[in-house]
């Protein structure tokens, strides 16, 4: 089973010049580089996991050249999709993209220096945000962030009724989705070595959530 069901339509991807492209992820794209920014290293390499069409890494890429960027995805269309982009782009720092599902434990990758991971947890079972977190561990040294971004819920409740609404929908499609608690996902860093470095609020009611590698 992968991290994620079939991504037909996940993200409202639609095809534009050839390529798969969410305008979601359009908007958001800069947004999350300004909060994710001043957590990444100066160098080395951040993995990205779950790159869907491929629109962050690409962007993050090019506007952080000295910093390695190594694509994922376990869905074979959006792989198939990030490897077009990536291909496309011709960035020297942008690494050929490879097939990683995080509940799998033996990833394919090397030590990272920071792991981001864009819109997944919530159209993922729980049981991927632990296994995220697990392997996260296993790839970041002492310092190492891991950056979040979505929904979440905060002290049990949602932030807005959109995002009440959502998780509803969310549900609705497979009884193992949902948007998350940060309380739970705080308490299950704290479980691998991490903790709660910054929340940062985000347009839509998203948040970029940042933890940090302590043990």
């Amino acid at each position: 089973m992968t991290s994620k069901d079939s991504a037909q339509g996940r993200y409202g991807e639609q095809l534009k010049d050839g390529e798969l492209e969410s305008p979601a992820a359009e908007r958001n794209k800069q947004p999350i580089l300004d909060a994710i920014r001043p957590w990444l290293p100066a160098a080395g390499t951040v993995l990205e996991i779950a790159s869907g069409t491929g629109q962050h890494v690409v962007h993050f890429a090019r506007a952080l050249p000295a910093l390695d960027w190594q694509p994922t995805e376990p869905d074979a269309r959006l792989l198939e999709a990030v490897t077009r982009r990536v291909s496309s782009a011709g960035l020297a720092n942008l690494r050929v993209p490879l097939r990683l599902d995080v509940l799998e434990s033996d990833w394919p990758v090397e030590p990272a220096a920071a792991v981001v991971c864009i819109n997944m947890i919530h159209i993922a079972p729980w049981a991927a945000t632990e296994a995220l977190i697990r392997g996260a561990a296993r790839v970041l040294a002492s310092g190492g962030p891991v950056c979040l971004y979505g929904p979440f819920r905060r002290g049990g409740r949602h932030t807005a009724p959109s995002n009440e609404a959502f998780d509803q929908s969310l549900r609705a499609r497979n009884a193992e989705w949902g948007v998350r608690d940060l309380d739970e996902v705080e308490r299950c860093a704290r479980r691998c070595g991490f903790e709660l470095a910054e929340v940062v609020s985000m347009p839509a009611n998203n948040f970029t959530v940042v933890l940090t590698r302590v043990a």
